[in-house]
């Protein structure tokens, strides 16, 4: 493959997340996302066939940078276990900063389109499958040592993802009084992940 051709398959790939996550699986056009690109609509359709397999291809790829973001829960063994579930909590948080529409979008695909759910449940539990059984081995090593409370690797991970996902899932709401508090969405957001690694340690460290 050329260069220009994987630049016109990235190019693809970026506007039809845009659109994806702006107007959902349904609304979304592959004439929009065609135009958005750069593209004609057989340049798409070259690439990528359908809508349903852009749909895949995108979700996809947030899966891996998802996955990328929350393994930090058990890299870098050479740090100790509390510090690197705080960097499991704040690169999780940063992931959700760099994509604020997609707890929303995934949210309403699976609220609205069940059928969404044959494309997106496989690949998450494929991640949550590999990651609970490492993060399971960690926390009973650390509670067997003392340093952390007993606690199942699954709910661990649902406390996680329960505070970094919903400041995002109503972030638009948030926006008409929360911003009163702080100086910019920025700043708000940096408050927020603070506040959510203590509450999880406070949860865990003894």
């Amino acid at each position: 493959m050329t260069k220009d051709n994987k630049n016109t398959e990235q190019a693809i790939l970026e506007a039809a997340e845009q659109i994806f996550l702006e107007k959902g699986f349904k609304e979304a056009k592959t004439a929009q996302i065609a135009d958005k690109a750069g593209v004609t609509h057989a340049m798409l359709h070259y690439y990528y066939r359908t809508k349903e397999n852009l749909f895949e291809m995108v979700f996809d790829r947030k899966i891996n940078l998802l996955k990328e973001s929350i393994f930090m829960l058990v890299q870098n063994s050479d740090l100790p276990f509390p510090e690197r579930l705080k960097l499991g909590i704040e690169s999780h948080f940063d992931f959700l900063v760099a994509n604020p529409d997609l707890p929303r979008f995934a949210i309403n695909e699976i609220i609205h389109r069940p059928q969404r759910r044959a494309v997106l449940e496989p690949l998450i539990k494929k991640m949550a499958n590999q990651l609970l059984e490492q993060l399971q081995t960690e926390i009973d090593h650390e509670v067997e040592r003392g340093t952390i409370r007993p606690i199942e690797a699954v709910t661990l991970l649902l406390d996680i993802a329960s505070l970094n996902i919903f400041v995002f899932a109503v972030l638009p709401l948030v926006r008409t009084f929360a911003m009163q508090t702080c100086q910019n969405e920025q700043e708000f957001l940096e408050l927020r992940k603070r506040e959510n690694v203590e509450v999880i340690m406070r949860r865990l460290i003894i």
